[in-house]
């Protein structure tokens, strides 16, 4: 990453690149938003299984475009959930507090830090924890909704059954823990491949 203190503008190829990162993240989590769907244990780990694997395409955005890309884009980005009928209220908040806070501490630390750019991924990445948190913020509520719009019985009674205080904590442990080795995979993938090829 570039050792610059200062914000930087995009260019085409960092257009280009971001382009592509962006495309990469998306179908990540599109596909672990299909595959929450085949069990609710896979739904409330769902956010902790796209930090990990979604390392690589967030910090290449982020060293590509240091004044380009921006967390705080998320809210924005997150028009997918109107597709699969998952956007609510509480993945807004969830998803604006979370890339606030991520945009908050690239720009403390200059936009060019790479433990600024990997704390900024961890917070990002909490923002994912909104999808599955209805179910206990609203239980009931929530559970008759999905059982209305036709989820199969077996899943809704597992999932209240897994809708406990300590799996709450899983929610929320789960991206941390992602984001935090996805984030040193992703460095290692740097060191190795991208800034030997000059992608970065």
């Amino acid at each position: 990453m570039s050792g610059s203190n200062s914000r930087r503008g995009m260019g085409g190829r960092d257009v280009i690149t971001v382009g592509i990162f962006s495309a990469i993240y998306f179908a990540i989590n599109f596909a672990f938003m299909l595959l929450g769907g085949l069990h609710p244990l896979l739904w409330i780990l769902m956010p902790g299984f796209i930090a990990l694997f979604t390392g690589i395409p967030y910090l290449m955005m982020c060293a590509s475009a240091e004044g380009g890309f921006s967390p705080a884009d998320g809210p924005y980005h997150r028009l997918i959930y109107f597709v699969t009928g998952q956007f609510t209220p509480v993945i807004l908040v969830s998803f604006v507090i979370a890339c606030g806070l991520g945009e908050l501490v690239r720009g403390c630390t200059h936009y060019t830090s790479i433990r600024g750019n990997l704390v900024s991924f961890v917070l990002f990445s909490l923002g994912m924890v909104g999808s599955p948190l209805p179910i206990w913020l609203m239980r009931e509520d929530f559970l008759r909704q999905i059982t209305e719009q036709g989820m199969p019985a077996d899943y809704v009674n597992t999932l209240a059954a897994l809708s406990s205080s300590s799996m709450l904590v899983v929610l929320f442990l789960a991206p941390v823990v992602g984001a935090i080795i996805g984030g040193i995979l992703a460095r290692a993938m740097f060191r190795k491949h991208f800034e030997k090829a000059g992608l970065v």
